[in-house]
């Protein structure tokens, strides 16, 4: 007999009975063929075309294995990523989500016999982070594009800078207390009662008195040795007390250095007027070593640059160039860091320590001198 006509009832009825995921034990993994019943399944397996699949899986039984485990672990994984992220979720769960597709590849045609087992084997290779607990085995999906990588290890730094600020604050605090309760625990003078060992002995006060000069200055008592060491005193209290409020500036301004770093340091730095290295090589020996001028900026990360020394433009990543130095007494720009934006004027270099300092020439803070900036912050300005 054979298959029903489109259309009549016995086709609606074979198409909602076949609607749905059907029984595991009634389905053909190598002919990919999912019987109703089991008379249907014996049917099958007596069946020419299923004699034929079973040969060719006996000639090479671990290469249908190693292809269906791999199709069913990447179809695994490619569900925990798109529908979980990197989130920590029950491995039994994503089964479930996974085996309501009803074109699915079942796991009794792998090389995994439980589901444990399969979780066991992701936590072995490295593909997801698993551990298991009273309410069953959980999976978390370890994301390895280089993009998602980049964007941890700049959030982790990110979170390093802002606990290091807190941690230099509340050092600064503490060294602030520490110093108070010094000052507050110096000796200071006591005065004691005035007794006598006898009532017989004779109290006598020698006052050697001499008659004042008519050119005797009447600033004279403050020549006495008292006189100086008070003011010695004083004066010295006076350079504390300068120096005191000096390194709490210094402090502050360190501060304020800190927070302009942690809001401009980025990870783009090209910027238009600057000139570069051209530092790739897929251009070709052309271009390689080549110097260029940033014509415009492209979405942050890539540019339209001009050689130097030949009329032709090209657009690059900022991955394929590098920043100028030039020699001291020329014009650069900070492309990072704190003082991103600023023209200075190049005044040391130290090639031993990939740093130098810079004068900066313009704008409010024209005139201060920044120390240990680092080469990739700053580039030649072209003038």
């Amino acid at each position: 007999m054979g298959k029903a006509e489109k259309g009549t009832p016995k086709y609606i009825a074979n198409k909602i009975k076949a609607k749905g995921l059907q029984k595991l034990r009634w389905y053909c993994q190598m002919c990919q063929k999912q019987c109703r019943d089991e008379n249907g399944f014996k049917c099958h397996t007596m069946s020419e075309s299923h004699q034929r699949q079973l040969l060719l899986f006996a000639d090479n039984a671990s290469k249908y294995i190693d292809q269906f485990s791999k199709e069913f672990c990447d179809g695994y994984l490619e569900l925990l990523r798109r529908q979980f992220g990197t989130k920590r979720v029950n491995a039994n769960k994503v089964y479930q989500d996974y085996i309501a597709n009803r074109d699915h590849l079942h796991m009794n045609a792998t090389q995994w016999e439980t589901l444990t087992e399969f979780v066991k084997w992701l936590g072995r290779e490295g593909k997801c982070t698993v551990d298991e607990t009273e309410k069953g085995w959980f999976v978390a999906y370890i994301d390895r594009d280089p993009a998602a990588i980049a964007a941890q290890e700049a959030k982790a730094k990110k979170e390093k800078l802002d606990k290091d600020d807190q941690e230099r604050m509340l050092e600064f605090i503490q060294r602030q207390v520490e110093k108070g309760k010094k000052e507050s625990t110096k000796e200071e003078t006591t005065y004691t009662e005035f007794k006598r060992e006898s009532s017989q002995e004779r109290l006598t006060l020698n006052l050697n008195l001499k008659r004042k000069t008519e050119d005797k200055k009447p600033d004279a008592l403050a020549k006495t040795p008292f006189s100086l060491k008070v003011k010695e005193e004083s004066s010295s209290k006076k350079q504390k007390t300068e120096k005191s409020k000096q390194s709490a500036l210094d402090e502050i301004m360190a501060m304020q250095e800190r927070e302009k770093e942690r809001n401009n340091r980025k990870d783009y730095w090209l910027t238009e007027g600057i000139v570069v290295k051209i530092v790739t090589k897929s251009l070709g020996e052309k271009f390689y070593k080549r110097k260029a001028v940033v014509e415009k900026v492209v979405d942050k990360y890539a540019a339209h640059v001009k050689l130097t020394d030949e009329p032709v433009k090209l657009k690059l990543d900022q991955n394929h160039v590098e920043t100028v130095i030039p020699s001291p007494g020329r014009h650069v720009r900070f492309v990072n860091g704190a003082y991103r934006g600023q023209t200075g004027l190049l005044k040391t270099l130290r090639t031993d320590q990939y740093c130098c300092d810079v004068e900066i020439s313009e704008g409010l803070l024209k005139g201060r001198l920044v120390r240990d900036v680092q080469y990739e912050d700053i580039s030649k300005l072209v003038t």
